[in-house]
């Protein structure tokens, strides 16, 4: 990682991204329990796959802890199904709520309230549960101060020569927050804003003349 801009870099970065993309608002739900679901269910699939399958689940009246315990491993199966790999993300789902049930007596509540690294390290240890997906639970639906990394934040990073390509999730995700106040919101939109900007523009292919990055001042590297 270069040491003399990255603190700049990273603040450049967010100003411009969020004068282009403004507020997005997210993590999209409206509980807690709602974003561990969608966290689960996103891995490996478009966003609007796991909105139909949160919405099954809402509409069969089992979005909360106890009821989708309770459930039938093969209808959540049918419920979950548009999101892809429905037979792996009830698995996970339902160790998930295994490790609530045994841990935290079913309660969000008491498991927030675990220090944030010493939860981070049970999450991790729920079978299914990777980084990306626990720091996503942590960040969204715990409103923790950890930075969230995904592909698209490796990607843009070393295409604009701030990270090497082969640097490991924890490094990534150290460096953000060693150079970010630990907010909560900051976080949050950031890493939202990071999405947005690899979905649209820093694709495998990128649109990097769109981009709104792609201006002077960023020391940049696109991989054409």
């Amino acid at each position: 990682m270069k040491t003399l801009t990255q603190e700049h870099n990273l603040e450049e970065i967010y100003k411009r991204l969020d004068s282009h993309f403004g507020d997005l608002g997210w993590w999209p739900a409206d509980s807690a329990f709602e974003v561990i679901i969608g966290a689960i269910l996103t891995q490996n699939t478009a966003w609007q796959n796991v909105e139909q399958a949160i919405e099954n689940i809402k509409s069969a009246g089992l979005l909360d802890p106890l009821s989708l315990a309770a459930v039938d491993q093969q209808i959540l199966e049918q419920l979950i199904r548009p999101s892809g790999y429905f037979r792996i993300k009830t698995s996970r789902i339902k160790n998930f709520l295994n490790f609530l049930q045994n841990r935290y007596d079913c309660s969000l509540k008491k498991m927030f309230c675990d220090d944030l690294w010493e939860l981070r390290k049970r999450l991790l240890e729920v079978k299914g549960i990777g980084k990306e997906t626990a720091d996503s639970i942590l960040l969204y639906a715990g409103h923790k101060p950890i930075f969230v990394i995904d592909a698209y934040t490796k990607r843009i990073l070393s295409r604009h020569e701030i990270i090497d390509q082969s640097v490991s999730y924890d490094e990534i995700q150290r460096f953000f927050m060693n150079n970010l106040p630990a907010e909560v919101n900051l976080f949050k939109q950031y890493h939202a804003l990071i999405v947005n900007t690899g979905k649209k523009y820093c694709r495998k292919s990128p649109l990097c003349r769109e981009c709104p990055l792609s201006s002077p001042g960023l020391e940049k590297k696109c991989f054409t």
